[in-house]
């Protein structure tokens, strides 16, 4: 199943082939590689980028720009706001695939909040730039947002400004996920709603290492102590191209489906290419939630 990111207005996804896409963010177009895109090019091209991303033969890359763009910008998606900002990584500090994600947690924190008074705990770890903790704080949540890049973490805190959400339960942590929930455990702290986005590989700010397939049953296990009596949801995104998205359903099958009653799902993410029957496949999730 792929479940679409389709109610977009300041993004577009308008060219793809030949292992790279173009998109428009706002006003402004960049074309930038994806491994995904392994048919052809369109043979005439109707898209004037402004700025291309060329990856270089020694790793890395850089942008090329072809006319003037501010270093980042302003785009929405429904009542929510976000920066873009084009890195040195190729990456514009935000994946529009997820809004089918945020889409989902507003609707369940809003459905269950006269019902928890309120009163509803998220924690978001591999935040990044706090797509998904601007969404739950929308819908009213509390949230901790944990992430191991200080300026990944300054970026999130923006972009809850620019939503209008400088006022909102946010907590912002810069830490190592794994020992950032044992300290959470230790004080006894209890979540309704746990996200995850866990790389296939990184350090924590002291060096602490993550290997997905080695590290995510534990990390999912440990959550297991700081979930609350009544959670609402458990969701891992994941863009790891070795690992199953069946793999990562299981995990949760084994844990929190073992113990609470509720339905596990799993589901591709795409995007809808504007002139051309194409769906970009964008990484995947999988998902327990309450009944």
């Amino acid at each position: 199943m792929i479940c679409v990111s389709d109610k977009w207005k300041d993004y577009e996804l308008l060219e793809t082939g030949n292992g790279e896409k173009t998109e428009r963010w706002g006003s402004y177009i960049l074309r930038r590689p994806d491994p995904q895109c392994i048919w052809p090019y369109p043979v005439t091209s109707r898209v004037n980028p402004d700025g291309v991303y060329n990856r270089s033969n020694t790793g890395g890359g850089s942008w090329q720009w072809k006319k003037a763009v501010p270093e980042r910008w302003q785009i929405s998606y429904k009542q929510l706001k976000f920066y873009v900002e084009p890195t040195g990584f190729k990456h514009t500090g935000l994946f529009p695939e997820q809004a089918y994600n945020w889409d989902f947690l507003i609707e369940k924190i809003q459905k269950e909040y006269d019902d928890r008074d309120g009163r509803i705990n998220v924690l978001n770890l591999f935040a990044y730039t706090g797509g998904a903790t601007v969404a739950c704080a929308y819908a009213g949540a509390s949230v901790c947002h944990v992430d191991a890049s200080k300026g990944m973490v300054s970026r999130a805190k923006e972009n809850a400004q620019l939503s209008g959400l400088s006022d909102a339960k946010i907590r912002y942590i810069v830490d190592d996920a794994v020992k950032f929930v044992k300290r959470e455990i230790n004080r006894n702290s209890k979540y309704d709603i746990i996200i995850m986005d866990p790389p296939s590989y990184g350090r924590g700010p002291k060096g602490e290492m993550w290997q997905v397939e080695d590290s995510l049953y534990n990390l999912v296990d440990l959550c297991m102590h700081v979930l609350s009596d009544k959670p609402i949801a458990f969701m891992i995104n994941s863009y790891a191209s070795d690992i199953s998205m069946t793999s990562i359903e299981n995990i949760l099958k084994l844990t929190i489906d073992m113990k609470y009653s509720g339905k596990t799902l799993s589901y591709e993410l795409g995007l809808k290419q504007t002139d051309r029957k194409v769906t970009l496949p964008c990484g995947y999730t999988a998902r327990w939630e309450n009944k």
